[in-house]
């Protein structure tokens, strides 16, 4: 690795309208205004790790029971342990690239410009941005939908006869998150995101209370925990779970969060990684085990949709409300670490470099193009409620690609590790094996998609 020192003008600059940047250090003055504006390099290690944590340990890990249930004990704890393992290490290898360049006086912000200088312009133009840009976009989508499902619930724990239907709720979050889309930058998330951290366990923990109460009493199903489907039904439910747990260790912004953090950047990813990680270690485990002994396989794609029979709430109402507040405030700061990526697009294409990020030539445009990013998202949440599906084609699509393939290509090509050591062929072979998983994983969600669809219609009231 070099030995040359980052300073704030060495950073990676686009030079055309798309994807692409060139080699050399630039003048702060002369960045995009995406990364000038949204990826402000001005943050801690610790502060990594809070991005990281909202980004990683988001609502969607109240799936993980469902994805147990389809792959049994042995075959559920093996896959969500090594998914775990995997992705620290594949996170920490982009680090490592990144900082790789850093040293050389050339600091990489985003997925793409990762792309562009390692694979080749073309990947990082029509590749790797698409496809991360609508990985992200899906990973809102799904927030939303998320947070619209929590609080309806809320309402019929209040309300158990209630008119209102799911499509309003997901309204109602929208809105609230159409406000929060216009903080200005990645960095400012920051106290959001600790609180993010901590709302984290404490919804973590009611779930696991919650489910361990109903298992150990008479008001649960009868415990089952025999696989589900025969034959070909049974194996695609298996690549389903699969693609299910890799997307709740799915990142897809790994780039974008070390942007965010002040020169010099060596090392401190890898401590903002081991915070994340005590938090998904402790949360994912608790959760899924708990969740999956509680209710077999008779578990929901979201557990906390088991704490109730109907109308009736198996544990007190004052218990589930709880809950699923820390859900909704907790999904609303996720939904903004992922609206990061198209926050950098919009701006980059509407925003004046050379005026100040509040002026009135800017805020305007930010306030316009943000509230129809968060318009289009929750319209599509609304008309699309299939929760499961919805986040088994995302990890199939985007988070396998850019989360366990990418990273190994890119250290190999950077780092250039000898073909007879450990190194070189651990990373292809994941990579190989992943892709794998990836093509089989978009073939099982798109078929899961394509049966519910016969039960579920648009903007259907689950």
């Amino acid at each position: 690795m070099g030995t040359v020192a980052p300073t704030s003008r060495d950073l990676s600059l686009p030079v055309t309208k798309d994807f692409t940047s060139t080699g050399g250090a630039a003048p702060k003055n002369q960045l995009d205004a995406g990364a000038l504006f949204v990826l402000k390099s001005r943050g801690s290690w610790l502060h990594s790790g809070y991005h990281l944590t909202t980004a990683i340990v988001a609502p969607a890990l109240l799936s993980i029971p469902f994805a147990l249930a389809l792959l049994g004990w042995e075959g559920g704890v093996v896959v969500l342990a090594l998914a775990g393992i995997i992705t620290f290490y594949s996170y920490n290898l982009l680090s490592l690239v990144l900082e790789h360049h850093a040293e050389l006086g050339h600091r990489q912000l985003r997925f793409r410009d990762m792309a562009h200088d390692i694979l080749g312009p073309g990947w990082g133009r029509y590749y790797v941005g698409p496809l991360q840009l609508g990985s992200c976009y899906g990973a809102v989508i799904a927030c939303i939908l998320l947070g619209g499902q929590s609080l309806k619930f809320i309402y019929l724990l209040a309300k158990p006869d209630g008119s209102m239907q799911l499509s309003h709720f997901i309204v109602i979050f929208g809105s609230f998150t159409l406000i929060l889309a216009q903080i200005p930058s990645f960095h400012s998330l920051r106290h959001i995101n600790l609180v993010s951290l901590i709302l984290c366990f404490a919804y973590c923990a009611c779930t696991t209370a919650g489910a361990i109460y109903i298992g150990n009493s008479n008001k649960g199903p009868p415990k089952n925990y025999s696989l589900t489907g025969t034959g070909i039904n049974r194996i695609f439910g298996f690549f389903n779970a699969i693609s299910i747990i890799c997307t709740t260790y799915g990142n897809g912004i790994i780039p974008e969060i070390q942007a965010t953090i002040a020169e010099p950047v060596k090392g401190k990813m890898f401590k903002g990684l081991l915070v994340c990680y005590a938090v998904v270690i402790s949360n994912y485990f608790s959760v899924g085990i708990s969740g999956y002994w509680a209710f077999g396989n008779q578990v929901d794609s979201s557990v906390l949709q088991n704490f109730m029979v109907g109308s009736n709430p198996l544990l007190p109402k004052w218990f589930l409300l709880m809950t699923n507040g820390f859900t909704v405030l907790q999904v609303a700061a996720c939904t903004l670490v992922y609206l990061q990526p198209s926050n950098v697009v919009l701006e980059r294409r509407f925003a004046n470099p050379e005026k100040g990020q509040l002026s009135l030539r800017n805020f305007v445009p930010r306030l316009i193009s943000r509230s129809l990013s968060v318009i289009i998202a929750t319209t599509f949440a609304a008309m699309l409620p299939f929760f499961g599906d919805i986040m088994a084609l995302f990890g199939a699509f985007g988070c396998i690609p850019l989360d366990f393939i990418l990273p190994m290509v890119f250290y190999n090509l950077t780092f250039k590790p000898s073909k007879k050591g450990l190194i070189f062929w651990l990373n292809t072979v994941i990579g190989v094996a992943s892709t794998g998983l990836s093509l089989i994983g978009a073939v099982a969600s798109v078929r899961q998609i394509i049966l519910d669809a016969r039960t579920y219609r648009l903007f259907a009231n689950m």
